[in-house]
């Protein structure tokens, strides 16, 4: 187990799925977690629509217990500047169309739009 450390990269293959993540064998004896917060920057319905059991991935360590030593990992992180693997691509081909981008929309102050309209949300509710 001390030959991984956080921020490595490393090479595993899908052992498991859950409803809650990606089970990845890293070696003989070690399996990692891919938590289904950390497939993708996108939203995740199936785990299914991106990963298989089988399935050859890059993962980022981003943690490591020091109670019991497991390891969380990452497929987002695995790629620095953002860009999603091919494999997991495969998504939109499950699709009749693409997926739309999403892009955030930024404001100088912050959470303003939510701001003016809660007093809105507040008088529905009641």
């Amino acid at each position: 187990m001390s030959e991984y450390r956080i921020g490595q990269v490393v090479e595993g293959t899908v052992s498991g799925l859950q409803r809650y993540g990606a089970f990845i064998l890293l070696d003989e004896e070690t399996q990692g977690l891919v938590h289904i917060s950390e497939i993708t920057n996108g939203f995740v319905k199936e785990i299914t629509d991106f990963l298989q059991v089988g399935d050859a991935v890059k993962v980022r360590v981003i943690s490591i217990s020091s109670d019991d030593g497991k390891i969380a990992l990452s497929l987002r992180e695995e790629s620095p500047d953002g860009r999603e693997r091919e494999d997991l691509r495969r998504i939109s081909r499950t699709h009749d169309q693409p997926l739309p981008k999403i892009f955030p929309v930024e404001t100088a102050s912050g959470f303003a739009p939510l701001k003016e309209k809660l007093p809105h949300w507040i008088r529905q509710s009641k």
